[in-house]
């Protein structure tokens, strides 16, 4: 139950980002599943629903600028509270890159990939709100 991953994927179908809830897949199933889902994705037309099903996955992506956010759950979870979390997550990330774009998720991946943990623990939305994803985010940029 709950999200299998979230990737980031620029237009030309390089991965930026990838968060997976499921351990149990090889980093070679990855590879496969990813590169099915953005060929996927990719092709369809702006104006096709944001909802495919892929395997036993249901995919949901939208596309901000250069960057497409996917997002794979099981088929029991709700495909617009998934939108919602893929804007958050939007918002969470312009707000701390001040208008995100795939050169900041480049060089600071590791920023990316922490706000990505604060929202999400194995797999389960745990925090939506920007102020509380930030605050340990930007208390880690005080540190360093």
């Amino acid at each position: 139950m709950g999200l299998k991953f979230v990737l980031l994927v620029n237009k030309q179908g390089q991965t930026r980002l990838a968060k997976y809830g499921d351990q149990s897949m090889t980093v070679e199933e990855r590879r496969v599943l990813e590169g099915e889902i953005v060929r996927k994705c990719l092709a369809r037309a702006e104006k096709q629903c944001s909802f495919i099903e892929h395997r036993n996955y249901k995919v949901i992506y939208r596309r901000y600028a250069s960057l497409f956010f996917l997002v794979g759950i099981d088929n029991g979870e709700n495909e617009l509270a998934i939108l919602e979390f893929i804007h958050c997550l939007v918002e969470t990330l312009d707000r701390y890159f001040s208008n995100v774009c795939e050169l900041d998720l480049m060089f600071n991946l590791e920023m990316a990939h922490f706000i990505v943990d604060e929202m999400l623990m194995n797999g389960c939305i745990v925090e939506t709100n920007k102020q509380n994803v930030l605050a340990p985010v930007q208390l880690l940029d005080k540190a360093l």
